[in-house]
């Protein structure tokens, strides 16, 4: 691994800026899908909220968004009795992975070799942590207004996780790794959310935050590959594509379509 005052950090630079204008765009989304999410919220409480429209719209910001996920074209479309109880556990299973990703890189951001390293880097982990703040705090309000309540309490499986893999992370590469887990984890079940709840808006919610965290796992196998190869000279715009190894182009995304088996169910994460 070359030390990071030699890591060309340019295009981690770009990547980040397109991570925020991506999350950017997914908040606006995110705050008119809870703007029309509270105004049916009495509606909810009444068992009237499945009337409102909306279920392609959702479906093709989806696909736009993350250029289309096949989990959610080959599952059944919600059905009408899908309670609102289950709608709330998700919200808050998606607010505890949030709650949990903001943890991890809160302690990465103080780890010296972070906080005293690369300072592009420190800068990448600063803003995700702010992403991730933004999205628990959106997926906490939708679990009120539905009824439910605040999820502020990390997962629990994936805790277990982390608390496991702290105590081993001796260097960057160990952070990029336990991160690309948890980012992954919450790529997969929002997209799998999508499908699962039973209102347009909490669709077009889920659909806003999933491709944020699937950049954010993209660029970190990016840096991964970056640790792994000792190549830090090549992750410069422009290069000569023929120094490039054969993985460049696809190392941050390994799949066509985004997977969804390691999706968390909507429980895993909700208010006992």
């Amino acid at each position: 691994m070359m030390p990071s005052e030699h890591i060309d950090t340019r295009l981690l630079d770009e990547l980040t800026e397109q991570s925020e204008d991506l999350n950017s765009d997914a908040l606006r989304i995110t705050r008119g899908a809870l703007i029309d999410f509270g105004q049916a919220a009495e509606p909810v409480r009444r068992g009237r909220w499945w009337q409102r429209g909306g279920f392609l719209a959702g479906a093709a910001g989806m696909a736009a968004l993350i250029g289309g996920t096949r989990a959610f074209a080959d599952s059944p479309s919600p059905s009408a009795s899908a309670s609102a109880a289950d709608d709330i556990m998700a919200l808050q299973t998606a607010a505890s992975l949030e709650n949990l990703a903001v943890a991890v890189y809160q302690t990465a951001a103080g780890l010296p070799f972070i906080k005293d390293g690369n300072k592009t880097v420190a800068a990448f982990i600063a803003k995700t942590t702010q992403q991730h703040q933004a999205h628990a705090m959106a997926f906490n309000a939708a679990a009120t207004q539905a009824g439910g309540q605040a999820q502020n309490n990390p997962d629990p499986k994936y805790k277990a996780v982390v608390d496991q893999a702290l105590p081993t992370i001796k260097g960057p590469a160990d952070v990029v790794k336990l991160a690309i887990t948890l980012e992954d984890v919450a790529a997969q079940t929002y997209t799998k959310n999508v499908a699962q709840v039973s209102n347009a808006d909490l669709r077009k919610l889920f659909a806003s935050v999933a491709p944020v965290e699937a950049q954010h796992r993209a660029t970190l196998l990016a840096v991964q590959a970056l640790l792994a190869g000792n190549a830090a000279d090549l992750v410069t715009i422009p290069v000569d594509p023929a120094k490039l190894p054969a993985a460049a182009g696809s190392v941050g995304f390994p799949d066509a379509f985004y997977r969804t088996e390691n999706a968390s169910p909507i429980s895993e994460g909700a208010v006992k």
